[in-house]
């Protein structure tokens, strides 16, 4: 889909939009993991048969029926009077630098910094971004927001290599150089949504979207740059359908330039989700990837089990699919999973050889939200297995990646992880603490044993014996702490003191660092570093 088409489609929704009367909502909540768990309660137990919890971001009337704001002040309702004293003190801790409110329409605007400073070993890290965001309701129906962050960075020393391997920073795209040893990189972003009727959204973007309800997702996660994507959900009781077109970018071997696109590839995704009871729900996932060669008109259908019409257009491309799973377990805790299938032959699946193309990927997990019945403690455990090669392709063009990293899990494939975390809020403090251990292997001797998902499979090392660990088997710790001090919950400004630690070794090398740093942030941005 070019841009051209998605600046046609905008028109046409914003168009209608105008010349409809008000009624469902559309106004999404922010794409944030941490966000998430303190609304866990509010998401998960609501008593609502059409809360699909497991495709994101939320469409706040799914959650309740109230604003985007009051759920972001849900998360975070304490108040003190003397908090309202003055026009500076009413922006710095309960309102957007700019609200516009009207019984037709809202308008916000904020100012997002991201300013911290640290220590790794010897060396000073610091991160400068100045972020701006806009968003706002028309309505009932038409909800929007766009936002622009300016970043120079010192990065500690593994992201450091990752930029250099890869010309991105994870996430957040592509990077210059701003002086020796220091980055320089900006993006952009937004999405429109629209709810023509109660039954149907529309959204319209460029950003990035998750299908699951765990800290991973084997299927589609945040974990990647942004992308162009027109999205419509339908909606009718227990069941809600999905279907996403997008565009991704894979600069796998491309020579870079100021006169050169990036080249371009696409992206077709369906899900369907069934709340079973009010307590389990299932999903179905289905994606279809395709080298350039224009829009597939063949994919503009919207009903699922796409592989017949791939197989139709002469099985050029490449397709995965995928289960979801979740059980609400004595209003308080989820247990949650899901099943990744890129490839698979069934007689060996079970033969216990390790057959190279079964290619498959496993999630199980739990999180529980005010434990121990504690208010706003909330826990999580998971684990994630992925086969080697899986994700994969012959044609990096067709594997399951963009903008350099991968759209799943960002360790790719051949691992096996385990992260835990916690995080708890008192007051208007809010603490977090992560610990992960991970088992993966590395390519080595000019062998790709199935970690890197942009190698072309038929380079493997061997047909069998191929199990999660081949290659130079590599251990990686990584714990993380946060303590902050939320000033305004509207954008999740805050005041924040970090530790991490990180130590991966192998039988050739151990690299141990420690990082702490110190800063004043905002937004509710996801940026998975423990990798």
């Amino acid at each position: 889909m070019t841009f051209t088409k998605l600046r046609i489609l905008y028109c046409i929704i914003f168009a209608t939009v105008l010349s409809t009367t008000a009624y469902g909502q559309a106004e999404l909540l922010p794409l944030g993991q941490d966000l998430n768990r303190k609304l866990g309660k509010e998401i998960y137990f609501n008593n609502s048969k059409t809360s699909h919890t497991a495709i994101l971001p939320y469409i706040v009337n799914d959650i309740d029926s109230v604003s985007g704001d009051s759920l972001l002040k849900k998360a975070m309702p304490e108040e003190k009077d003397w908090q309202y004293k003055n026009w500076l003190f009413r922006k710095l801790f309960h309102q957007h630098l700019v609200e516009v409110k009207d019984k037709d329409y809202s308008f916000y605007l904020d100012y997002l910094p991201d300013l911290q400073i640290g220590k790794q070993n010897s060396k000073t890290t610091w991160l400068n971004t100045r972020g701006v965001q806009i968003g706002g309701n028309v309505g009932s129906k038409f909800s929007f927001t766009s936002y622009f962050f300016e970043n120079q960075a010192q990065l500690p020393g593994y992201l450091t290599d990752f930029v250099k391997a890869n010309s991105i920073v994870p996430g957040q795209g592509f990077i210059k150089l701003y002086k020796p040893g220091a980055l320089d990189y900006a993006y952009s972003g937004g999405t429109i949504s629209y709810t023509p009727v109660k039954y149907v959204n529309l959204q319209l973007g460029y950003d990035k979207n998750f299908i699951g309800d765990g800290y991973r997702s084997l299927l589609l996660s945040d974990n990647a740059f942004n992308y162009p994507f027109f999205k419509v959900t339908a909606t009718l009781g227990r069941v809600r359908y999905m279907v996403m077109w997008a565009q991704f970018i894979d600069f796998y071997d491309s020579k870079f330039d100021d006169e050169t696109p990036f080249p371009k590839k696409y992206g077709l995704f369906h899900y369907l989700s069934y709340n079973v009871t009010n307590r389990l729900s299932l999903g179905f996932f289905e994606n279809i990837m395709w080298k350039p060669r224009g829009f597939e008109f063949s994919y503009v259908n919207p009903i699922m089990f796409m592989r017949p019409t791939e197989y139709a257009n002469g099985s050029p491309d490449k397709a995965l699919m995928g289960l979801n799973a979740s059980y609400k377990i004595a209003d308080r805790y989820v247990a949650y999973g899901q099943l990744m299938i890129n490839e698979f032959t069934a007689k060996e699946v079970f033969s216990g050889k390790g057959y190279w193309a079964n290619k498959q990927g496993g999630q199980l997990g739990i999180k529980g939200f005010d434990v121990f019945d504690v208010n706003h403690l909330n826990l999580q455990v998971e684990m994630n297995r992925v086969r080697p090669y899986s994700y994969s392709s012959l044609d990096h063009y067709k594997n399951y990646g963009h903008y350099g990293q991968p759209l799943a899990d960002p360790l790719g494939a051949n691992f096996a992880e385990y992260i835990g975390i916690a995080s708890y809020r008192w007051k208007r403090f809010d603490t977090r603490f992560q610990l992960s251990a991970a088992t993966y292997g590395l390519d080595i001797n000019g062998m790709n044993y199935g970690k890197d998902i942009y190698k072309d499979y038929r380079t493997r090392a061997s047909d069998y014996g191929v199990f999660i660990g081949n290659g130079l088997k590599t251990n990686l710790i990584y714990a993380d702490a946060k303590i902050g001090y939320i000033l305004n919950p509207k954008n999740n400004l805050r005041l924040e003191l970090g530790y991490t630690y990180r130590k991966e070794s192998n039988s050739q090398w151990t690299d141990k660092q420690q990082m702490i740093n110190i800063g004043l942030r905002a937004s509710f941005r996801n940026f998975y570093y423990d990798m």
